[in-house]
């Protein structure tokens, strides 16, 4: 391998650590913020109001959001 492939890998490999760091981050909101998402998402459900409330890492609402785009098809 040459040094190319290398740094290629390191690369790869610290975007693939970040990208795990980034998406099992603990949800930082406070119990209001938490309060005032729910509200703004009510009129969406009450199944996507009451997500709001929960502790919830940035992987878990990409999941989310692409449930609730894929089944309103």
């Amino acid at each position: 391998m040459n040094n190319r492939n290398v740094v290629v890998i390191i690369v790869v490999a610290v975007l693939a650590v970040g990208a795990y760091f980034v998406l099992t981050m603990p949800d930082r909101r406070t119990p209001t913020e938490k309060i005032g998402d729910a509200i703004h998402d009510l009129p969406q459900g009450f199944d996507k109001a009451s997500r709001q409330l929960e502790d919830r890492t940035p992987g878990q609402k990409i999941g989310d959001t692409i449930k609730d785009n894929t089944e309103s098809r």
